[in-house]
């Protein structure tokens, strides 16, 4: 009887260790030195359900979602399109609607997440005083829906 209790306990155990870390969240990292992002430094309004679920599993729960995307286009014409285009065609800054990709995270949700929230090379800067983490999933949302690269090298999409 106590193998049994003893063996009992120590599945839940397992199964609560097991559990908990499914429901870790992913480690956002800076696009150029790796170090942990600090999330605190975002701007407020941004912890939604949604980024919480990005959080969870490093994919854009906005993708796909046409609203999302043209609530994305907004910001992105506020605050991106200076430099990256307004069809994300790039000038002074690269291109971020086909495949090239100077930081190949980007290809990736949570490797674009990154890039905006944390900054990189040349002007790009840390991208959390301009918008929410929210803002960020939108303007991503917007960049996936006009991708005009091969589908096959779309992190995101697999």
């Amino acid at each position: 009887m106590k193998l049994k209790t003893f063996l009992t306990g120590a599945v839940l155990s397992m199964s609560a260790v097991a559990a908990s870390t499914a429901q870790a969240d992913i480690t956002l990292r800076h696009a150029l030195t790796g170090e942990a992002l600090d999330l605190s430094f975002a701007k407020k309004g941004g912890n939604t359900d949604k980024f919480k679920q990005f959080m969870q599993t490093g994919k854009n729960p906005y993708n796909g979602d046409a609203e999302a995307a043209k609530k994305g286009e907004s910001l992105y014409m506020t605050g991106c399109s200076g430099c990256h285009g307004h069809e994300a065609e790039g000038k002074l800054g690269p291109g971020l609607a086909d495949d090239y990709w100077t930081y190949p995270r980007g290809l990736s949700d949570q490797g674009l997440f990154e890039i905006l929230f944390g900054g990189a090379n040349g002007m790009m800067g840390p991208q959390y005083v301009n918008f929410s983490t929210d803002d960020m999933l939108h303007i991503m949302s917007f960049l996936r829906s006009i991708y005009k690269g091969d589908p096959k090298k779309a992190e995101w999409l697999k």
